[in-house]
């Protein structure tokens, strides 16, 4: 089946996982026209043709097996490349080797190293008075989420107040931050940049301006952020 929808909706470059997410639903999106165009196609058939009017005698077995193998096939279409995609992510989850806390507050985010002792910040927004040249508006925060580069890094979201969500679309990742409940979520960042977020749960007032902001950079420049940052 072609592919009319990749790329329509959801902009995914970053990652291969992320470009199997595009792809896949792109696939689905084809997948539900082609099952919308056939639908129309029988219901119209039907009422123009005899068959429509309850006093013809008309055996609908061949019918009724259709509607039980069709779906059938549909589902055995989409199986295959969703259980591609959870093995390409259980490769990711099998070990980690970092991981970080991101703790959702009315409106901010805090993230904390579990694994540097003592390494923890707070991100806020910037504001406009303190945006610098070729900073994004109501996306940059005066502390970056640092990472280093094709590590497997597993997040533990939660969250202090009310439902919060992590989401970072362009690495294909949403995950929900609830108070009272640790979410895990493991990812390999395989490209250096600056990939930008935002909550996506409406969680009050200032709900828009709680943006997320991860730099991806190179081990050694990842140290370095650290011992600064602790000092």
């Amino acid at each position: 089946m072609v592919n009319y929808f990749q790329g329509l909706n959801l902009m995914f470059s970053n990652s291969l996982f992320s470009s199997y997410m595009d792809w896949f639903h792109g696939f689905n999106c084809s997948l539900l026209f082609g099952v919308l165009v056939f639908v129309f196609c029988c219901f119209f058939l039907l009422i123009s043709s005899l068959f429509y009017f309850k006093f013809k005698k008309v055996e609908y077995q061949f019918g009724e097996l259709m509607c039980s193998v069709f779906p059938t096939f549909i589902l055995l279409v989409q199986m295959f490349p969703s259980l591609s995609i959870l093995y390409y992510y259980g490769l990711m989850s099998s070990e980690s080797g970092l991981s970080v806390k991101v703790t959702g507050h009315q409106w901010y985010w805090s993230y904390e190293f579990s694994d540097i002792p003592g390494l923890e910040f707070d991100s806020y927004m910037k504001s406009l008075d303190q945006l610098d040249l070729g900073d994004p508006r109501l996306l940059e925060v005066d502390n970056r989420c640092v990472l280093p580069v094709n590590t497997n890094i597993r997040f533990c979201i939660t969250s202090s107040d009310v439902i919060h969500s992590w989401s970072l679309s362009s690495m294909s990742i949403k995950l929900d931050a609830m108070s009272g409940i640790l979410g895990t979520l493991c990812y390999n960042f395989p490209m250096l940049g600056v990939f930008y977020g935002q909550c996506s749960e409406i969680c009050g007032a200032n709900h828009s301006f709680m943006p997320i902001v991860v730099e991806v950079t190179l081990m050694d420049n990842f140290k370095n952020w650290c011992f600064l940052l602790m000092d």
